[in-house]
């Protein structure tokens, strides 16, 4: 273990720890949560690299009286400088997994919304399929599921849904469940029985504050319309709904659920906060790797990023080329197995990439 990187942790730590007070006092409330995320991880980095650097002096200990050992002691040196070496390779191991650069929306909040794709009104009923499965999911995680806004179709399908996840892992365990998902099933429509391809688009997105993304009102164009059910029939007598749109990117967001206009202009702002923020992440992003894809795609079949084939119970990520024969289960919110699958996958690309070496550089 470096001394040198580790005094430099240290002097990071202290450092973060006294503006922590201070962005405490002053309620510097966006400022307090990127500080106390900066805090547990330089943390884990200093006492990680202490452990190390105690286990390298132990090993070290043990070899230097291994040399003037008598016979009878050299068998339980010998033993000891090999626990030692075992701890200081499984600490460096450890250090190295967190150094791997974390990703800034942890911690935060998830906006999603899915939407049914290609294949008509199978693709909506499998988007309600898929909403039910990120309930059941969020229950299992003690996470709190509010539904923003949602357009059910004809056969009480969605058309779309869009809700917000609260919960300290949310982020973290949800991000990788952007994309196309595509179904194989017989759909309730389809009198021979013959098995349909359909698919839903889902968008992740995290939720941002008012404070990190300003929005000029001179930019906005806000709407108001009465809300509709299925059919497009009036389900209000004032025109409650609200279409905001952004000038400058040409995003469009609509609520209708709420009663209020008001309340509905709130939630269609903080969608579009969400997605003004993922989009301004992306454009960082992109500028940094040119290989970088869109989560959502053009919502055809060929972008899948997972299927679910009903006559097999099997559900397949073809990012990480994982198939599990329980697909009864995963839509049931037994989501675990492919979100480790994914995050193990994340990890190891960061730690190949250099990650590592490069935030601790």
């Amino acid at each position: 273990m470096d001394p040198d990187r580790l005094a430099a942790w240290e002097r990071e730590y202290e450092a973060v720890l006294s503006e922590l007070s201070e962005a405490a006092a002053s309620g510097e409330h966006a400022r307090l949560r990127d500080l106390s995320r900066r805090h547990n991880s330089l943390e884990a980095l200093v006492n990680t690299g202490r452990r190390l650097q105690q286990a390298e002096a132990d090993a070290q200990t043990a070899r230097e009286m291994l040399e003037d050992a008598s016979a009878d002691d050299r068998e339980l040196l010998k033993a000891e400088l090999d626990q030692s070496l075992a701890d200081a390779e499984g600490l460096e191991q450890e250090l190295r997994l967190l150094l791997v650069p974390s990703d800034p929306n942890d911690g935060r909040n998830v906006i999603v919304e899915i939407r049914g794709a290609e294949g008509g009104e199978e693709a909506n009923l499998f988007a309600r399929d898929l909403f039910e499965m990120y309930r059941r999911y969020a229950e299992r995680r003690n996470w709190k599921l509010e539904v923003l806004s949602s357009d059910v179709s004809e056969r009480e399908g969605l058309n779309e849904i869009t809700f917000v996840v609260r919960g300290d892992d949310a982020w973290r365990r949800l991000k990788h469940e952007g994309g196309t998902h595509r179904v194989q099933r017989v759909p309730v429509t389809e009198s021979s029985g013959r098995i349909h391809t359909s698919a839903a688009t889902v968008m992740v997105l995290p939720e941002a504050e008012e404070i990190e993304v300003k929005i000029d009102p001179a930019d906005l164009r806000v709407d108001v319309f009465r809300s509709t059910g299925p059919g497009g029939q009036s389900v209000n007598t004032t025109d409650s709904a609200v279409r905001v749109t952004h000038a400058p990117t040409g995003i469009v967001v609509s609520m209708q659920d709420e009663k209020s206009q008001i309340q509905n202009r709130a939630r269609a702002m903080q969608v579009l906060r969400a997605r003004l923020l993922k989009r301004e992440q992306d454009r960082l992003a992109s500028e940094q790797s040119e290989q970088r894809r869109n989560q959502v795609g053009g919502g055809g079949r060929s972008e899948k990023i997972r299927t679910y084939n009903f006559k097999e119970n099997r559900v397949t990520d073809h990012r990480v080329k994982l198939t599990l024969h329980k697909l009864d289960r995963v839509l049931d919110g037994e989501l675990e197995e492919l979100v480790d699958a994914l995050l193990a996958d994340e990890r190891d690309r960061q730690i190949d990439e250099g990650g590592a070496a490069a935030a601790g550089g």
